[in-house]
């Protein structure tokens, strides 16, 4: 059974810093374009950032650009998002997802095919 396991979420202060996981069960990350994105009750789910399967750049919002970083570690077959100087704004549930879209599509949540379940990240103020 192939499985998305997304971790690392939790309560943090406005100013600290988290590290999601996604680790690949069954599904090799490394063939993949991985994303990441969040949601908030009620809203549409946003893309966050991605790391694409052929070795190009990451690719990020104006939002987590400079203040977030995707990378893979293939040996563990995981895909991070390191998440620092968090807002209240970055309170929501983040997915990660695999896609198999040509490399200018990574920032389309509609070409990712594959979710895992959610985090639950929350900032106080």
């Amino acid at each position: 059974q192939e499985e998305l396991v997304v971790s690392g979420g939790g309560l943090v202060q406005t100013g600290a810093s988290l590290r999601l996981s996604c680790v690949g069960s069954g599904r090799t990350l490394s063939r993949y374009n991985v994303g990441w994105f969040r949601q908030v009750s009620g809203k549409e789910r946003e893309f966050v950032a991605a790391i694409r399967r052929n070795g190009g750049p990451a690719a990020y919002t104006d939002s987590s650009q400079g203040r977030f970083t995707v990378s893979r570690d293939n040996a563990k077959n995981t895909v991070y998002l390191q998440m620092n100087s968090l807002k209240p704004e970055d309170t929501a549930t983040y997915y990660c997802a695999t896609g198999s879209q040509i490399s200018s599509a990574v920032t389309l949540t509609r070409m990712y095919t594959y979710w895992g379940q959610g985090t639950q990240v929350t900032v106080s103020s």
